[in-house]
């Protein structure tokens, strides 16, 4: 009367009855609409085209790729500067990867030249990386915190150098 078997009973067979689940997964599923509405999600990188000349300051906290011109300061989380591209302008950033032009200091945690880089400005860094072919001329410095730097704390020492 009790057996564990289900060959004898009714209703469907075990093989129908592993099958069925499948095929009302998708159905009950609904995790593609979550996930796409989900906070987390990070929003792709802002691309400023080869064709483009910006004249001002860029600040943002997502992504930056520059292939065109932009002759003012950049802020962001990542900027990836394109073969093509020059910047004109202080950049500061959590990581940068140059593989154009920039005329300007750079500050940043994470900061890259790529051997088609070509950088004319100080570098302040946490860490660095310059590859073979690389084109920099400029002083490099190694602070623990580089974003916090301002130009007013730049200036300072050498103010009270002179004061003494």
């Amino acid at each position: 009367m009790f057996s564990k078997s289900r060959i004898n009973e009714p209703g469907p067979k075990a093989g129908a009855e592993t099958e069925q689940p499948k095929a009302t997964e998708p159905a009950s599923k609904p995790s593609f609409d979550y996930a796409a509405s989900a906070p987390k999600a990070k929003p792709p990188a802002s691309v400023l085209s080869s064709d483009l000349t910006v004249t001002g300051n860029l600040k943002t906290t997502g992504d930056i790729q520059v292939e065109g011109t932009v002759e003012g300061d950049i802020r962001a989380h990542l900027l990836t500067i394109g073969e093509s591209a020059t910047i004109k302008g202080e950049i500061i950033a959590d990581d940068v990867v140059v593989n154009g032009r920039v005329i300007g200091r750079v500050r940043g945690l994470k900061v890259r030249l790529t051997s088609t880089a070509r950088v004319e400005g100080d570098i302040i860094h946490k860490t660095i990386a310059i590859e073979s072919g690389a084109h920099f001329e400029g002083s490099v410095q190694r602070q623990e915190d580089p974003l916090s730097l301002g130009p007013a704390q730049a200036v300072k020492p050498a103010a009270a150098a002179a004061v003494k």
